[in-house]
């Protein structure tokens, strides 16, 4: 919508991975703290590394977002490219600048805000559910400790960006000057040369196609490709092989009732008369008379206690709540009175209770009872939970047997995968390099793809050491075709080449005929050859190719008409007339408004990437390995 998008498209999107959406491949501050040197780190921030997994990792995540947004349009291959690749790199880089920022400056976010972000965004309209929000999480394969981190870290870079964010506005006369320009309309005239009529006249040689391969000679390379056979040994292949008893089940049970069991809840409201600290006995003494009052009155209408709180209770937090407390947390309320509400019945009304405040008269408005789950509705969670217990056991000793044997009987799988009950998983065209194409394979590993294109495996084809590529997973592989880098013939790209040049060639004879016709118009101010007037704008291109159109609309009017040639790729030469420069007859007031608050937050976007720059440059970072400019798409089978 705005020429500063249009001409600072990067810019945009790092802005827009970095301030709107900052959870994106983010590894947490907590973890940026913890990082330690590795053979594959790529580029250095604050002293800390940036691994080659955890850029993978961001690439995978960046796929698996499109690949939801996009369905079956989804093409991996389109993303295979350098500039999608970088992009990457550029925003993890930015945000571990500015996790270092958040370190350093000690930004930190309370129990209280971090509550209320939780409870703002897992809250119905019953109000907040710990369970639910637990099953949520669950769902994800999170924990409420993870989880309650991470948006305690989130909120703290919203503080970061926020404070940034807030020095950035649009002076009034400048916001109505580009809502001007933003909503100006041009009548315009086309007359297109397409390249398709100037193909014809291209004659291609030998000549031209091998200055051609020899020039582009990288689009043209087959990295180096191997088939594998690989087996896995993790936690899953484990638990398949253990089997937990009904017995061992109804024992654990039994020993962890208080696991199953949902305590006692209890929802109270009180009436206090208070006493100011160092009250005369006399006056601590009228206080309670006045509590033993209202106890005595309400005992016989206990339904009034709400009514007699507005009115009575010298509570200012709760008395216009008719005395509410809500749920009684453990702890929450002084020793005396959380005492008294745990002895209570539902609707019976206390004694006059006293502590440090004044004297208090209660009541139980809800009580809930503990429920102790039954065993058949927690068998399940329970067998689970018994079998994780034995399969971390039994991974040792597997693992154990799975490094022994793939190194004694290293010129196959078989015996380990016969031994272990494992599953010899094949692989094609996988390279050193770890593909994110590839996805969570376990093969696409930098540490393991390491062993396998050792010289040794490569030469002899024998099994790798079992190499852990994460925490209780160990993976073993061997090399069973290898095919070394090499370039395509010449002869097998001919055809492509000669369509390419073709296209080459026909495009400038386009341009060329193009800018003399161009020329040629100028000078005359004729409109022969131009289609039929067009009123166009930013707003409304009317079929007017994207990239014609910034040209048109940039083009200078102080005199008219006034002519435009674009070069448009693929398509050939466009000319445009431009006989015409208005404003509309009506202005939309309502898309102003929204125009200037779009201006207003890209100048604040604006201050934000310079901020960012200049934490980069605080945080000193390296590059250390640049991004790899191809990346080998794997089939695994």
């Amino acid at each position: 919508m705005f020429e500063f998008i249009r001409t600072h498209q990067r810019l945009m999107q790092i802005l827009l991975a970095i301030v709107i959406v900052p959870s994106f491949a983010f590894v947490g501050i907590g973890s940026y703290q913890s990082f330690g040197d590795d053979a594959n780190t790529i580029a250095k921030i604050d002293g800390k590394p940036l691994t080659q997994q955890e850029f993978d990792t961001a690439v995978r995540n960046q796929l698996d977002s499109y690949r939801q947004r996009l369905g079956a349009q989804f093409d991996q291959k389109m993303f295979d490219t350098p500039e999608f690749k970088q992009n990457i790199l550029d925003q993890l880089i930015a945000q571990r600048a500015i996790a270092a920022e958040v370190i350093h400056s000690h930004l930190s976010v309370t129990d209280a805000q971090l509550q209320k972000a939780i409870m703002d965004q897992f809250g119905g309209p019953a109000g907040f559910d710990m369970e639910r929000y637990k099953a949520i999480l669950a769902a994800q394969g999170l924990r409420p400790e993870n989880y309650d981190a991470s948006m305690r870290r989130d909120l703290s870079l919203q503080q970061l960006a926020t404070a940034i964010e807030g020095t950035g506005f649009a002076p009034r006369s400048v916001a109505g000057k580009l809502s001007d320009i933003i909503s100006q309309e041009r009548e315009v005239q086309e007359l297109l040369l397409p390249v398709a009529d100037f193909v014809p006249e291209v004659k291609v040689t030998d000549e031209m196609v091998k200055a051609f391969y020899d020039k582009n000679s990288k689009f043209f390379e087959v990295p180096e490709q191997a088939k594998i056979e690989y087996v896995v040994l993790n936690n899953d292949v484990v638990a398949a092989q253990v089997n937990v008893s009904d017995a061992q089940v109804a024992d654990y049970y039994a020993k962890n009732s208080a696991q199953f069991t949902t305590p006692e809840t209890r929802r109270a409201s009180h009436i206090l008369i208070a006493v100011k600290k160092g009250a005369s006995a006399a006056d601590t003494a009228a206080a309670k008379a006045k509590a033993e009052a209202i106890v005595a009155e309400l005992r016989k209408t206990p339904a009034d206690f709400a009514k007699v709180a507005k009115a009575k209770s010298e509570d200012p937090g709760s008395a216009e709540q008719g005395g509410d407390l809500g749920v009684i947390e453990k702890g929450s309320l002084v020793a005396s009175v959380e005492t008294a509400i745990g002895k209570l019945k539902q609707g019976e009304i206390s004694d006059a209770v006293q502590s440090e405040f004044g004297w208090h008269v209660l009541t139980v408005t809800e009580l809930k009872p503990a429920v102790v789950k039954p065993l058949d509705a927690v068998k399940t969670e329970v067998a689970d939970l018994l079998k994780k217990q034995q399969a971390a056991k039994k991974y040792s000793e597997m693992a154990e047997a799975f490094t022994n044997t793939v190194y004694e009987q290293s010129d196959s799988l078989k015996p380990v995968a016969d031994k272990l009950g494992l599953k010899i998983e094949t692989a094609v065209n996988v390279s050193r390099t770890p593909s994110p194409m590839a996805g969570p394979a376990q093969y696409n590993n930098a540490k393991f793809l390491t062993a396998l294109f050792s010289n040794d495996s490569i030469s002899s084809k024998r099994n790798t050491e079992a190499v852990e590529t994460a925490p209780n997973i160990l993976v073993s592989g061997r090399i069973v075709e290898f095919k070394p880098a090499s370039k395509r013939p010449l002869a097998e790209v001919d055809a492509q080449i000669r369509q390419r040049v073709t296209i080459e060639e026909a495009a400038k004879l386009a341009a060329k005929a193009g800018e003399e016709k161009l020329a040629a118009f100028k000078k005359s101010g004729e409109a022969t050859g131009f289609g039929a007037a067009k009123l166009v704008s930013r707003a409304k291109p009317e079929g007017i190719n994207g990239l014609a159109l910034q040209s048109v609309m940039k083009a200078d009017t102080t005199k008219l008409p006034a002519y435009v040639g674009v070069d448009v790729p693929g398509t050939g030469y466009g000319l445009y007339r431009i006989a015409k420069v208005q404003q509309p007859a009506t202005l939309d007031e309502a898309q102003r408004k929204q125009e200037a608050e779009q201006i207003g937050s890209m100048i604040s976007q604006q201050e934000m990437a310079q901020y960012v720059e200049l934490l980069k440059a605080k945080a000193k970072v390296k590059v250390l390995k640049p991004i790899a400019s191809t990346t080998t798409v794997t089939e695994v089978k």
